[in-house]
């Protein structure tokens, strides 16, 4: 199964006058998944979810759940 990204969060295009050479970057999805880790771990997410054994597993999947649901968001 493919997910939708969202395409390149930071696309950049450099003219290397050989022709041009096109940087896709991070995706938006990981992009937005970023952002919810840091507002996650900043929260009381660690607190009210405990740092067992697996929690940074735990912790990726519940960030980039935010960010299907933004991209989704945006969709619509």
């Amino acid at each position: 199964m493919i997910k939708h990204t969202g395409g390149p969060a930071f696309p950049v295009t450099i003219d290397i006058g050989q022709g041009v050479e096109f940087y896709k970057g991070m995706t938006l999805r990981d992009y937005f998944a970023a952002k919810a880790m840091a507002t996650l771990l900043g929260s009381e997410y660690t607190s009210a979810h405990g740092l067992h054994e697996g929690w940074p597993k735990a912790l990726a999947h519940e960030a980039y759940l935010v960010a299907d649901a933004m991209l989704k968001a945006r969709g619509e």
